[in-house]
């Protein structure tokens, strides 16, 4: 354990805290991208639950006209009344297969004397940047089915000129109108037969797609994950290091002991020489 007590220092105690932020940021990132993925799962149940459904009458989808429910959109409507020709206005800067121009929306009024707004569609924008020609809704009494749709928010710095709006506010749209109106939700006009193919376009089917949501979430909570691994990882390397300058330096008491060189072998000694008369006579020559 005493190999670790490098991090207790304030150095990796920071290390700690930086990685704990960096986790807590990847976690809020995925959890966001998971509530994304649930958004875009409950408008693809919105699309198979109430898109290709039968009508119901607009009275009975909408008892309240300011009132409309997030899972009404797409809901089918059926509507009879006699469009405001004169009230009609367009919405700029609306896309289409990549294309810039306007929807049309036309009032209708119905036959209990309340206004519903009715998107006609789509028509491009022309050389001048105004709308191309817009085909004028039917006259008299008319029966139609549209699909629900929340209204928009006004943007700041962004107002209408003259029929042109710049987005789908209904609260102006009512006050353009002067009549008791729909406020809550508007309708995409459902176009079938001949019309479907002329202008203004009808608008596209929504797409049924969750999106990518979930791979990306997956993605930030595994980097969250790495994150402390890879602080692991170093704090390893760390202890290594210390414990190879540990046993480098002297008086540690860590030191590889060194054995002792080996002993070099003794030569065996002779045993002396008994001297000969020979040896004796020679030593008496060498003394005179």
């Amino acid at each position: 354990m005493s190999d670790w007590r490098f991090l207790a220092s304030p150095r990796w105690a920071g290390y700690l805290a930086l990685v704990i932020v960096f986790a807590i940021a990847c976690s809020a990132l995925g959890t966001w991208q998971l509530n994304r993925r649930a958004e875009a799962l409950a408008e693809v149940a919105r699309i198979d639950a109430n898109y290709d459904a039968d009508p119901v009458p607009v009275a009975e989808a909408l008892p309240e006209l300011d009132g409309f429910d997030i899972d009404q959109r797409w809901q089918v409507v059926a509507l009879e009344g006699e469009y405001l020709h004169d009230e009609e206005v367009v919405v700029r800067n609306r896309p289409y297969e990549g294309s810039t121009g306007f929807e049309v929306l036309t009032p209708l009024r119905l036959e209990d004397g309340t206004v519903f707004m009715v998107d006609r569609g789509w028509v491009a924008q022309g050389s001048d940047g105004r709308p191309a020609e817009v085909p004028a809704a039917p006259d008299g009494e008319v029966s139609v089915t549209a699909r629900l749709k929340a209204g928009e928010q006004r943007i700041a710095g962004r107002t209408s000129s003259g029929s042109e709006l710049a987005t789908i506010d209904l609260d102006e749209l009512a006050d353009r109108v002067g009549e008791p109106a729909y406020t809550g939700a508007y309708g995409i006009l459902v176009q079938t037969g001949a019309d479907a193919g002329e202008p203004p376009l009808a608008l596209a089917r929504p797409v049924r797609d969750e999106g990518p949501h979930l791979s990306y979430a997956l993605q930030w909570f595994v980097f969250a994950l790495l994150a402390f691994v890879a602080l692991g990882w170093f704090a390893n390397q760390e202890r290594k290091t210390l414990a190879m300058d540990a046993a480098e330096r002297p008086g540690t008491g860590t030191r590889t002991p060194q054995r002792p060189a080996p002993a070099e072998p003794k030569r065996p000694t002779r045993p002396p020489r008994s001297r000969s008369d020979a040896d004796v006579e020679d030593e008496i020559l060498d003394r005179r």
